[in-house]
């Protein structure tokens, strides 16, 4: 993602958080008009009048579309994790404390997506979006290191001192299990689903005694 460029001649140079602020109010438009209309049907242009503003001006703030894309992908998983770790902040002894904690967070983790499924779309469906694009939001570290928050609670809620590689597999086992779960209920709101709470549970219980 771009800073804006420099300001016209006379015109007073934006502050960091005036910056800041133009993104947010782009990327609140954008949020509108990509859960309206789709991602992909979305031009440059067509988010500019949107935010009322130019098209030279949007691209002083952002140099894709996808750059947008991927801020509200960012604002998004903060949101989430926000919430995730206002429950793992929760105080508690013994290890049936910790896998209580595990199966509360996860199922948070879940129930999110399931009372926000127009930014699970926004995350996971956006159509005309490569995986390069993905990999780099990936790659820019942010959102991945809050996922950290699933190791740390996995770790504590296994019985005995595991190896950092076992703990690995079991949280990214727990994850797939984890979005696979929302996406089915979401995407096969056809099918009589169990109680996604119980299917969370078993998830939990199956990736900590395999």
């Amino acid at each position: 993602m771009s800073n804006p460029k420099s300001q016209a001649r006379g015109r007073p140079v934006l502050s960091d958080e005036e910056v800041a602020e133009r993104r947010r109010h782009i990327a609140a438009c954008a949020l509108r008009l990509f859960q309206a209309e789709g991602y992909h049907a979305v031009s440059m242009r067509r988010l500019a009048l949107e935010a009322d503003c130019t098209v030279m001006t949007l691209y002083k703030y952002f140099d894709r579309k996808i750059d947008v894309l991927r801020q509200l992908w960012g604002e998004v998983f903060c949101d989430l994790f926000d919430q995730l770790d206002l429950i793992a902040a929760r105080q508690g002894d013994g290890q049936d404390d910790d896998i209580a904690r595990l199966n509360d967070i996860a199922f948070g983790y879940v129930r999110y997506w399931l009372e926000h499924r127009e930014h699970y779309f926004l995350v996971f469906m956006s159509h005309d979006v490569s995986q390069p694009d993905v990999s780099i939001f990936v790659e820019d570290g942010g959102t991945v290191a809050r996922f950290s928050l699933f190791y740390e609670c996995v770790a504590k809620a296994l019985k005995e001192e595991t190896e950092l590689a076992v703990v690995n597999i079991k949280v990214q086992s727990l994850i797939c299990a984890l979005n696979g779960i929302a996406h089915n209920v979401i995407t096969i709101s056809g099918f009589e689903w169990a109680d996604p709470k119980q299917l969370v549970h078993t998830a939990v219980s199956g990736v900590l005694n395999a």
